[in-house]
This record gives structure tokens, sequence and C-alpha cells, in this order.
């Protein structure tokens, strides 16, 4: 598709009146950034996440780690399941909690989270350009360098 002509075209000015009572419009204001419920809440679920994951696993694991392999890969996998996605729709979390489904689905999770890992590391490690790349995605969408910044300015003494 190619744009072949436009027209502009002076309408003249207009009054939005955005209150039928007044004719004005006044915006809420602005809150502090982050200050939300929601925010917290999920932080409240994060920590919780933490803190149950801490007493399954052992060795040198970092809270992120544990958190990003429990909330985004393991579930993550999971959440591709239409056949979970079904039981989820149809049960009680109780009766959902019981499915052997589920123990399946976690089991090809996390044995597919195993593949998975390995694979992109014996890639990366093998491989220049693959390491390059992902050194242009981190210095690039994924933000490594703003976010290490952003680190660096809550650390004391900074």
């Amino acid at each position: 598709m190619v744009l072949t002509h436009h027209k502009l075209k002076d309408q003249g000015s207009r009054t939005l009146g955005l209150h039928e009572d007044t004719g004005e419009y006044k915006l809420d204001p602005l809150t502090d950034p982050g200050g939300g419920e929601v925010q917290e809440k999920i932080k409240a679920l994060l920590s919780e996440i933490v803190a149950k994951v801490n007493d399954l696993f052992e060795g040198e694991l970092t809270d992120d780690d544990k958190l990003v392999y429990v909330n985004n890969v393991l579930k993550g996998k999971l959440l591709e399941s239409d056949l979970l996605v079904q039981q989820a729709s149809s049960n009680t979390k109780e009766q959902f909690a019981s499915s052997p489904d589920l123990n399946t689905a976690l089991m090809n999770a996390i044995m597919d989270a195993l593949a998975a890992h390995t694979t992109m590391s014996t890639q990366a490690l093998d491989s220049e350009r693959v390491r390059k790349g992902l050194k242009d995605i981190l210095l690039g969408p994924a933000q490594l360098y703003e976010a290490l910044r952003l680190r660096g300015e809550g650390a004391p003494g900074a």
C-alpha cells in the first residue's frame, strides 16, 4: 500500500466541552510513580515465591535465579499447555492441584527448560557470533546498562 495523496483542510477552531456542566475538564493529580497498590501485591507475591523456593533448592543460587526459574521459565512452559488451561477453567484450585496432568506437565516443563537452557548455553559458549548477539540484545532492548546504572544509584555511597 502506498499513500499517493493527502489533503489538509482547516475546519476552524472548536470548543471541546468535556464536562457538560462546566465545560471544563480537570485531570486528577499524578501520584508517585510505582506508588500503586498493585505493585505492592506483586512484590509480596514475588517475595513469597522466593521464600518458598529457598526451602527447595541448595547451592550457589541467587534469589533472581530461583525467581526466574519458577515464575518465568516453569510457569511460562506450563502456560503453554491447552490441557492445563482447560482444566484450570473447569475446576476449583484444589481440584486442579490434584490433577495428574499437572504433575506430568510440571515434569515435562522441567525437562524442557533443562534442554532449552542447555542448548542455548552450549550455543553461546561455542559461538562468538551468539555471544555478540546476546551482548547487543542486553545492551539494546534488554536495557542492561540502564538497569545497572539504576542499581548503582541505589547503592550505599552512590
